[in-house]
């Protein structure tokens, strides 16, 4: 993101892709505005939250006619770097990240993976999804060389820690751990948690402790409360 983002609150922030996902869509369906109502029903957050989100971008829209369609598209275009490719690697090519050299982030025009690594000797040298597989020995030689600054981390919780020392020292500067391991990193290095079984547990909870949909904990919500 620019530079301006980092003014802004974190849980705003982390809502921008979401507005953004749908602005496509709308734009692609040939909408030309949209209201805060519109996009509050769309992306499920409520309109005070999504007006109080772009009011820090300053004017986005227009009291009684909503937000201008195409201006949205450019502005968080412009805003979420989407004209600049980031390139990704991956690390533990098991289940979870076959499904992910799979999918590779199809609907995100500036986020792709290009570069995986495993110690499988049956999938180092081969295309899964169209993405090189490498050996691990080779990880800071590879990410150096691709400048790569981004990595998701998909592999048994024991050796986390060790691979996330390695991923700091080829510069690194984020890491989507979906372990179980909290890992220990500089400030300079942003880490964020997806525990899976972390999260089913918080949905069975709340079923139990909020069956009339007191309140309504969206799988972003989850995430920030593993933070």
């Amino acid at each position: 993101m620019q530079n301006e983002t980092n003014k802004i609150p974190q849980a705003t922030a982390k809502r921008l892709p979401l507005y953004y996902r749908f602005i496509q869509n709308l734009h692609a369906s040939g909408k030309q505005r949209v209201s805060s109502a519109e996009l509050s029903e769309a992306v499920k957050v409520d309109s005070a939250t999504i007006r109080r989100d772009f009011s820090y971008f300053g004017a986005l829209g227009k009291k009684g006619y909503g937000y201008n369609v195409h201006y949205l598209l450019s502005f968080f275009r412009k805003t979420l770097d989407q004209d600049e490719l980031t390139k990704v690697a991956l690390i533990g090519v098991g289940n979870l990240g076959t499904a992910f050299l799979n999918y590779n982030f199809l609907k995100n025009n500036n986020t792709k993976i290009s570069i995986a690594f495993d110690i499988d000797h049956h999938k180092i040298g081969t295309l899964i999804g169209d993405v090189p597989v490498y050996h691990l020995d080779d990880l800071e030689e590879r990410i150096s060389n691709d400048h790569i600054s981004v990595a998701i981390l998909t592999v048994p919780a024991p050796a986390a820690q060790t691979i996330t020392d390695r991923l700091v020292q080829a510069n690194v500067k984020g890491i989507l751990n979906f372990t179980p391991a909290r890992l220990t990193v500089p400030p300079s290095l942003r880490v964020h948690h997806i525990d899976l079984a972390v999260e089913l547990q918080s949905l069975v909870y709340f079923l139990k402790h909020y069956p009339n949909h007191e309140e309504n904990i969206s799988g972003k919500d989850i995430l920030d409360l593993n933070e």
